[in-house]
């Protein structure tokens, strides 16, 4: 009996270093600094999200956050307590290059919490959009997030928050209209009353048919 309790015993715990490998693999990726937009459509005003996590290995708080845009042609941040945020503009240029958040005396992101920062901006007009991220801890450390993909498609160590930007109709083109739900013709009164009246003709017969088949059936019996 115990080569068959021993076999499943060893594939449990097969299985179960499968999982652990996998969590551990899986975790770092889940860590990463990530941004998500409410309409992806190039060229639209729209609200960047970035989760941003704290990952510090001696305790350390985030305490500042940068983040480069691509030259986008306007920005505005939301208000957020606790930090301030401060745009890069290019005057001459009419964009805004980068968007700081700076943590007040006391405030950060602990390594068991993350935040969101949102920013609204004009999304470039491209197929795709980075945003490279400079992470500062409060005990001077600090990451950036600025690797693009590697040539073989994997993430790289630090990987710069990117976006696929699709949506947009094309220049010029107005959109399509939306198809109108088709009204119910109106009935004249006259014919709705011929109509209840059959209907509740009908509903007479049957009943009438019921009852005389009951009848049958228990003279049957």
């Amino acid at each position: 009996m115990q080569p068959f309790t021993r076999a499943p015993s060893r594939a449990l715990l097969a299985a179960a270093a499968v999982a652990v490998a996998g969590l551990l693999t899986a975790a770092p990726a889940g860590a990463h600094v990530h941004v998500d937009v409410e309409n992806p459509a190039p060229g639209t005003t729209s609200v960047l999200t970035f989760r941003v996590p704290g990952e510090s290995d001696t305790g350390a708080l985030t305490t500042q956050l940068a983040v480069d845009l691509p030259d986008v042609a306007s920005a505005r941040t939301e208000v957020m307590p606790g930090w301030t945020a401060k745009l890069d503009r290019d005057t001459a240029a009419g964009t805004v290059r980068a968007v700081t958040w700076t943590a007040a005396p006391g405030v950060g992101i602990s390594s068991e919490q993350f935040a969101l920062f949102r920013v609204s901006v004009k999304l470039p007009d491209s197929a795709t959009a980075s945003f490279p991220v400079t992470q500062t801890y409060s005990d001077g450390s600090v990451v950036r997030w600025d690797q693009p993909p590697l040539p073989d498609g994997s993430e790289p160590e630090h990987p710069a928050p990117q976006l696929t930007l699709k949506g947009a109709p094309a220049a010029g083109e107005p959109a399509a209209p939306s198809p109108s739900t088709p009204q119910p013709s109106a009935q004249p009164a006259g014919a709705v009353d011929n109509s209840a009246r059959w209907l509740a003709g009908g509903a007479l017969i049957v009943a009438a048919a019921a009852v005389a088949t009951a009848l049958l059936n228990r003279r049957r019996s």
